[in-house]
């Protein structure tokens, strides 16, 4: 019988990290209602650095890779764990203010931004498909949530969720950069040190902010199993599996399956916490997931013509 293929055996395994971290926006409402979300993110991160150490010790490549780490590097990764810090505090804040589906929305726009962004930092002018998928988006996003308010949710919300979604935009040109001088790295770089370092700093900030701004956090049971799934299985493994599945996927492949999280979360959401999802709002994401899916394979097809 024939063995399927590495690339076959990755999207399977991309689609379930992906389906996960959609899980991961409805444990965290549900553990907001008795953590408070700074001290919340702190421990989810922190935990899972603390999952990751032993691995990373075992691995004679990261040790190796962690001693030729230079000072400029090290100040490097320290740079993204604070954006990633921000990050992801501002998600948390605004988990606790949005409706799932109403941020994942915000989130989403990331390709537009990046598209955006290239014009402005790289010179990279779209193609009419791309302007095309943009305004698809931005025409989803206002059906969406036409007549301009979220259910629940105030200006303060939606300025923490934009906040959030410049540094995730942040956070990927940092990791961008990092981790392209970190793999030259004696020639033999290892993306886990990079994690583990990133993660331990983003959860030590969050807690360090967090505990005197909103107290030490007391979970109960339910809380304590919420964070740890979070942590070990959600944050620890799945980001060893979204690693592995990007050896063998194509970064356009994974990004389309990356964008499908929108949908994951908007049918979580409806069906464990109860979020109204009427004709207009699913119209809306169906028309916002067609648009970034024309940026994402816009930006692949000029990518091959470059290159091609």
């Amino acid at each position: 019988m024939r063995r399927p293929s590495a690339r076959a055996l990755a999207v399977p395994q991309a689609f379930l990290v992906v389906f996960c971290w959609a899980t991961s926006w409805v444990l965290i409402k549900i553990g907001l209602r008795d953590i408070p979300p700074l001290p919340f993110a702190g421990l989810r991160y922190l935990l899972a650095a603390l999952c990751l150490t032993p691995f990373v010790l075992a691995s004679a490549g990261a040790r190796a890779s962690v001693r030729c780490l230079t000072l400029s590097r090290w100040w490097s990764l320290v740079a993204l764990g604070l954006v990633m810090a921000v990050t992801q505090g501002a998600q948390f804040v605004a988990l606790g203010r949005l409706p799932a589906a109403s941020l994942g929305l915000i989130l989403g726009c990331t390709p537009v931004l990046v598209a955006l962004l290239g014009i402005a930092l790289l010179g990279e002018v779209p193609r009419r498909s791309q302007w095309a998928g943009m305004a698809t988006y931005l025409a989803g996003a206002a059906l969406y949530f036409s007549p301009w308010a979220p259910p629940g949710a105030g200006a303060a919300a939606v300025s923490v969720a934009v906040l959030g979604v410049a540094a995730v935009q942040l956070v990927a040109n940092a990791l961008t950069t990092v981790q392209g001088r970190y793999v030259n790295c004696g020639g033999d770089g290892h993306p886990a040190v990079v994690t583990l370092v990133t993660m331990g700093l983003c959860g030590g900030v969050l807690l360090a902010v967090g505990v005197p701004a909103q107290g030490l956090p007391a979970p109960t049971p339910a809380g304590w199993l919420i964070t740890l799934e979070l942590a070990v299985v959600n944050t620890a493994l799945a980001w060893a599996l979204w690693n592995h599945a990007l050896r063998t996927l194509p970064a356009v492949r994974a990004g389309l399956i990356n964008n499908t999280m929108m949908i994951h979360v908007a049918g979580l959401g409806w069906l464990f916490l109860g979020e109204r999802l009427g004709v207009r709002e699913v119209l809306g994401l169906a028309v916002a997931l067609a648009g970034v899916v024309a940026v994402q394979v816009g930006r692949a097809s000029a990518t091959r013509r470059d290159h091609g």
